[in-house]
């Protein structure tokens, strides 16, 4: 993994990444006789890095300035069709882009179900590394300078998928668990769906974190209407939800320099509905 950390800083540019971190330092549950090689990387001719071949999962942490820390953390789920991860603009853009507005992010590797003769499942290990990710950043709160209780995840397209399924699929730790990380809770306080697969076996209930939900109209029906759906079933369960469908935009969009349009402010508004929900106070 420091590999690949250092492969990920010369041909990205500049980051202000502070450090990669496995999620099971002695090896992933499920992962036992995988190859520990760095991960697999290929940059498209747009400059986006695609990752596949994750066998221990890891997340790349990005921290505000001591004195413009808020409190909030968000870890950041990059889409990819559980085949691979588009991990720039849909994942260490939008890190850095939390990070200089004072929230911590983490940028979460996880391993492929879909990926070609992966022995992986997305409800088995893909969620279980989400959930674990979300344990870790809340253990290490004080060392990075956050609130536990404003703990919440952005997952886009297959990403999203895994921060829908985390939103009603978390428990609130192992008391008593030889490892610490482990007694801590893995649900989220807030949790954003931008462009995601939606489980099928998703229902919202009244208790369930707050919700940020964006999508294109052009997108795949499922998304784009079905994100619609899921928001009103949302409001009818009583939980609390912001909606942003974008005229004229299909899937992918994340965040890119190329951006145009209201579109191009989304992450603006996700930072507004943070601002709003009282998670950005010190």
């Amino acid at each position: 993994m420091r590999g690949f950390f250092v492969f990920l800083l010369t041909v990205a540019g500049p980051l202000t990444a502070t450090e990669n971190i496995l999620l099971w330092p002695s090896g992933a549950p499920g992962s036992e006789g995988k190859p520990a090689a760095p991960l697999a990387v290929r940059t498209t001719p747009g400059g986006d890095q695609v990752i596949s071949g994750v066998h221990s999962p890891s997340i790349t942490v990005y921290l505000p300035a001591k004195e413009e820390a808020s409190g909030a953390a968000v870890l950041i789920a990059p889409g990819g069709g559980h085949r691979e991860l588009w991990t720039t603009h849909e994942g260490h853009n939008e890190a850095q882009w939390l990070a200089a507005r004072g929230v911590a992010a983490f940028v979460l590797y996880y391993r492929l179900a879909r990926e070609k003769d992966s022995t992986y499942t997305v409800e088995g290990h893909a969620l279980s590394d989400t959930q674990r990710a979300i344990r870790l950043v809340r253990s290490r709160a004080s060392e990075w300078r956050i609130n536990p209780d404003r703990v919440g995840i952005m997952g886009f397209s297959a990403g999203g998928e895994l921060a829908a399924l985390v939103s009603y699929r978390n428990d609130s730790g192992i008391p008593g668990a030889p490892d610490p990380v482990d007694r801590q809770p893995s649900r989220p306080d807030f949790f954003a769906l931008i462009y995601p697969a939606i489980p099928r076996d998703m229902v919202p209930f009244k208790d369930m974190a707050p919700s940020f939900l964006a999508c294109g109209e052009n997108d795949r029906v499922n998304i784009s209407q079905g994100l619609a759906q899921l928001y009103l079933k949302i409001k009818k369960a009583g939980a609390s939800s912001e909606l942003h469908i974008y005229a004229g935009v299909g899937h992918g969009f994340g965040l890119r320099p190329t951006l145009k349009g209201p579109v191009s402010t989304w992450m603006d508004r996700f930072h507004d509905w943070l601002g709003g929900k009282a998670l950005l106070g010190k």
